[in-house]
C-alpha cells in the first residue's frame, strides 16, 4: 500500500508542471490577441474613418408647374381670341403637363394661346438635382454644375472677376455677353420700342447673366423663324438656380405678319416677372 501511494504522488508531481506550462502559454496567446486588436483600433482612429457626407439639398420635392403661375399673370402673357368660351379659356390656362416618370425630380408645363396677329407659347420647368455621391459633392454642388453647363451652352460668360465687360460698354443687370454670344441676340437686332424718339438707339437687352434672381441666373434672348412664315419669333429663356432646383422659363412671341419683330423689352419683362414670382415660391 505504501508503494502504491508513493507511485501516485510521483505521478501527480510530474503532471502539475505540464499544466502550469499550458496555462502560461494560453495566457501569452490571449495577451497577444488583445494587443493586436488594440493596435487595429488605434490604427483606425488615426485613419480618421469615413468623412461625413455632404448635406442633402434644401428641396426634397417639386411644386406643380401648371399651378405655379398665377392665373392673372397667365392671362396677361397669353392673350386669347374673343371667340373662345369660358370653358375653353379655363382649359387653356390650366396648361398641359409634360410626361414625367419621377415627379419629384423633373416636371414641366406648357401653354399656347393665339390671336389673329400672333401666337404665344410659355413653358415652366422644375428640375431637382440630386448627388448620388454626397461624399464628394452636395446636391447644391451638382445643381450648380447643371446650371453652369446650361450657361455655357447659351455662350454666356461665366460670372466672376475675370468676366470682361460688354463690348458696347453699356451696363445691364449682369455682365454683358461675350463677343461670340452677341451675334444673333436681341442686342443687335431689336428695333427701338414704339414711342421712342426717331433715331434714338435701342436699349441693350441681349442675352446676359442676371444678378437679382435666385442663387444665380441668366437670360437668353434670340430671334428665329416663326414656324413656316417669314415672320420672326422672339424666344426668351430664363434659367435660375434655387439651391438644388433648376427653374426654367421659356416665353415665345410669334407674329403672324411677315417683317414684324416682337419687342425685346416687353417680352423680357413678362418672362422676368414670372421668373421672379417663381423665385419667391422657392424662398428667393
Amino acid at each position: 500500500m505504501q508503494r502504491k501511494a508513493a507511485r501516485a504522488a510521483t505521478a501527480v508531481r510530474r503532471v502539475i508542471p505540464g499544466i502550469a506550462m499550458l496555462t502560461a502559454l494560453a495566457t501569452v496567446g490571449l495577451t497577444g490577441c488583445t494587443s493586436g486588436g488594440g493596435d487595429r483600433t488605434v490604427s483606425d482612429a488615426k485613419a480618421g474613418g469615413s468623412p461625413a457626407p455632404a448635406p442633402a439639398g434644401k428641396y426634397r420635392s417639386l411644386p406643380s408647374p401648371c399651378k405655379a403661375p398665377e392665373i392673372k399673370r397667365l392671362k396677361a402673357m397669353l392673350p386669347t381670341q374673343d371667340s373662345l368660351t369660358e370653358e375653353q379659356r379655363e382649359k387653356l390656362y390650366a396648361g398641359a403637363a409634360d410626361t414625367s416618370y419621377d415627379g419629384d425630380r423633373h416636371v414641366g408645363c406648357r401653354w399656347a394661346a393665339g390671336t389673329p396677329s400672333e401666337t404665344r407659347l410659355l413653358y415652366v420647368g422644375f428640375e431637382r438635382v440630386v448627388s448620388y455621391d454626397r461624399a464628394t459633392a452636395s446636391d447644391d454642388d451638382r445643381a450648380r454644375q447643371v446650371y453652369v453647363r446650361q450657361l455655357t451652352d447659351a455662350k454666356l460668360p461665366f460670372p466672376g472677376p475675370t468676366t470682361s465687360p460688354s463690348p458696347s460698354g453699356s451696363t445691364s443687370a449682369g455682365p454683358g455677353p461675350s463677343a461670340s454670344a452677341s451675334a444673333g441676340t436681341s442686342a443687335s437686332t431689336s428695333p427701338a420700342p414704339s414711342g421712342s424718339p426717331s433715331g434714338s438707339p435701342a436699349p441693350v437687352l441681349g442675352s446676359r447673366v442676371l444678378e437679382d434672381l435666385g442663387d444665380e441666373a441668366f437670360l437668353d434672348d434670340k430671334l428665329g423663324a416663326a414656324g413656316a412664315s417669314a415672320a420672326q419669333a422672339r424666344n426668351v429663356r430664363i434659367v435660375f438656380r434655387a439651391s438644388n432646383v433648376i427653374v426654367t422659363v421659356e416665353y415665345s412671341v410669334q407674329p403672324s405678319a411677315a417683317g414684324t419683330v416682337p419687342p425685346s423689352t416687353e417680352t423680357q419683362d413678362a418672362a422676368r416677372g414670372l421668373a421672379a414670382a417663381l423665385s419667391e415660391r422657392f424662398g428667393g
